[in-house]
C-alpha cells in the first residue's frame, strides 16, 4: 500500500467528517434532536469541549488548550508514524486502521483549531426539541437559533478552543433497571448513550479492529518498500534475460 492511497483515506474520512458538522452546526440548534429510524437512530447536536465521546481532560480552558495542542502533536507524529508503517513493509490491514484513527483525530482537531474562529455560539435556547424528520426540522426551525459562518477570529472561541461537535446518537435500549441490579436500581439505563461523530467512529473502528485482529494485523513482511520495489525490479530484469 502506497502512502498517498493511505492519505487518499485520511483525506475523504475527513472530507465527510467536515462536512456533516458543518451541516449539523448550520442547520441544528443545540439540543435538537431529529428521528432518522424510529425512536434508536437520531441526529442529536451537541457540542463537547474534550475527547471523544464527550470525555473532559479539565473543566479549565486550560484543560481544552492542553488537550488541542496534544492532538496536534499527535495528528504530526501520525503522519509520520503512518509513513514509517509503509515503508517496513506492514500489511493494508494495519495501514488502513492507521488511516482510520489518524484521520478521526485530524477530524477532532480541526474542529478545535479552528471552530471557535469561524462560527458564532450555538448555545442551548428554548428553540430546540425534538422532531419526527428533517424535513419537520427544517419547516419548524428558528433560523436565528442556528450557528453561522462569521469573520474570521470573530467567532465564538480563539484559536485550540473551538468545541467538536457531535451528531450520531444510538439509544437502542432506554428501559429503567429492576430495583434489586446494585447500586444503579431503579434508574434510567440507556444503550448506546454517547453521542458521537464520524471522526470519533473513525478512531473507535481503528482502534478495535486492531485490538480484535492485533496477531494478524500487527507484523510486516520485514522488507522495506524500498527494497520490495528493488527486488521486484531485479526479478523483472532477470525474466527479461
Amino acid at each position: 500500500m502506497k502512502y498517498r492511497n493511505a492519505l487518499l483515506i485520511v483525506l475523504l474520512i475527513v472530507v465527510a467528517d467536515q462536512v456533516s458538522k458543518i451541516w449539523i452546526k448550520t442547520h441544528f440548534a443545540n439540543g435538537d434532536d431529529v428521528r432518522v429510524i424510529g425512536d434508536w437512530f437520531r441526529l442529536h447536536f451537541i457540542e463537547n469541549e474534550g475527547m471523544a465521546y464527550g470525555m473532559k481532560l479539565s473543566e479549565s480552558p486550560i484543560g481544552k488548550i492542553v488537550l488541542s495542542s496534544f492532538r496536534l502533536v499527535a495528528v504530526i507524529f501520525g503522519f509520520y508514524l503512518l509513513k514509517r508503517l509503509i515503508e517496513k513493509g506492514y500489511g493494508r490491514g494495519m495501514l488502513i486502521c492507521g488511516a482510520l484513527i489518524l484521520a478521526g483525530a485530524m477530524g477532532n482537531l480541526l474542529d478545535s483549531m479552528f471552530y471557535g474562529l469561524i462560527f458564532s455560539e450555538s448555545p442551548y435556547s428554548c428553540f430546540s426539541g425534538n422532531y419526527d424528520s428533517m424535513q419537520h426540522l427544517l419547516q419548524n426551525h428558528n433560523r436565528e437559533a442556528v450557528a453561522h459562518f462569521t469573520q474570521f477570529g470573530k467567532g465564538y472561541g480563539s484559536f485550540l478552543q473551538g468545541r467538536v461537535v457531535d451528531m450520531f446518537y444510538f439509544p437502542i435500549i432506554e428501559t429503567t433497571l429492576p430495583r434489586w441490579v446494585p447500586f444503579w436500581g431503579g434508574r434510567n439505563f440507556v444503550f448506546f448513550e454517547p453521542v458521537f461523530n464520524l471522526a470519533d467512529a473513525a478512531i473507535s473502528i481503528g482502534i478495535i479492529t486492531l485490538l480484535l485482529f492485533q496477531k494478524k494485523l500487527m507484523h510486516h513482511t520485514g522488507m522495506p518498500q524500498q527494497d520490495a520495489v528493488a527486488t521486484n525490479n531485479d526479478t523483472n530484469a532477470t525474466v527479461s534475460s
